[in-house]
């Protein structure tokens, strides 16, 4: 079944048993607004790590009733970071959150070999947004991690967004690997690497998915411009994924759909044991809390 709104996330989050959310370096303003709407939603119980007088005087500021929250005191953001990765490493939360620390301390703690959180090599970034212009919520990625990834890397990326679906309750996602145009070109790698991708998802070397592609965007989205060019195929019009040829064009659509067409999304880290929520400072306390949400469903 397709999820229409971003608020079933909450919904999913809520018939599931409520997650422990870790958040390194708390002392932020709109993060534990999020964190508050959170638990007024009753989805996590969180973990406060980080300066405890701070994160007090933010409490008080936003009506935030913190008995019965845990907060371990530590200052130093970096220190911070690897107190909440420990709780995670240690059976003491299921999700990780950003607070105010600089996203490299984080995945430095997220990414350490002995003590970290790997899974596998490639963490990515995974968007779900609904806009009024798509019949259902539609995910993206990887606008912020992977900068220019080899085709390796694309295929944990693919795996890594269709987990997350997975986590949502979506079985078979359809996943569109679009580019600027919607045939192979030999000089453009992106429709190269998309073909390749396609014919490993046929070969079933790539499951749990649909995977076509090259598409153009207008392909991937729109039944009626795939029919005009021909197109024939269950992903296009109907894509529950768009997963972009780099950073720079993924980054782009992401922040396109959300400023100028009118979108909500909720977004989290995928690729370690857990869900990790990284939202940006731009993002809205909205977001913030329906990217808690998500990661709620599908820890």
């Amino acid at each position: 079944m397709a999820l229409q709104k971003l608020d079933q996330l909450i919904d999913i989050a809520k018939n599931k048993e409520t997650r422990r959310l870790a958040v390194a370096a708390a002392a932020d303003e709109h993060v534990l607004e999020a964190v508050k709407s959170a638990v007024e939603a009753r989805i996590v119980k969180p973990i406060l790590v980080g300066e405890t007088e701070a994160i007090r005087k933010i409490a008080a500021k936003i009506n935030f009733d913190l008995t019965g929250i845990e907060i371990i005191e530590e200052a130093n953001p970096v220190k911070a970071s690897v107190i909440a990765v420990a709780l995670i490493k240690e059976g003491k939360a299921e999700i990780l959150m950003k607070g105010l620390v600089a996203t490299a301390p984080l995945l430095k703690a997220v990414l350490d070999k002995e003590k970290g959180l790997r899974k596998g090599g490639t963490l990515s970034h995974f968007a779900l947004f609904e806009t009024p212009f798509y019949h259902k919520l539609l995910g993206v990625t990887d606008a912020a991690m992977n900068v220019a990834p080899e085709f390796n890397d694309k295929v944990a990326i693919l795996n890594n967004s269709v987990d997350a679906m997975h986590g949502l309750g979506i079985a078979n996602p359809k996943v569109a690997v679009i580019g600027p145009l919607e045939v192979v070109n030999p000089k453009i790698e992106s429709t190269v690497h998309a073909a390749m991708l396609t014919l490993m998802n046929n070969r079933k070397q790539i499951t749990g998915c649909i995977v076509d592609g090259p598409f153009a965007l207008d392909n991937a989205v729109s039944k009626e411009a795939a029919e005009h060019k021909g197109i024939i195929s269950p992903v296009a019009g109907d894509a529950d994924i768009l997963m972009g040829p780099e950073l720079n064009a993924c980054n782009i659509l992401y922040k396109s759909l959300n400023f100028l067409g009118g979108a909500t999304s909720a977004a989290v880290i995928m690729g370690a044991t857990v869900p990790i929520v990284l939202t940006s400072r731009a993002d809205t306390e909205r977001a913030k809390f329906l990217s808690i949400a998500m990661a709620a469903a599908m820890a």
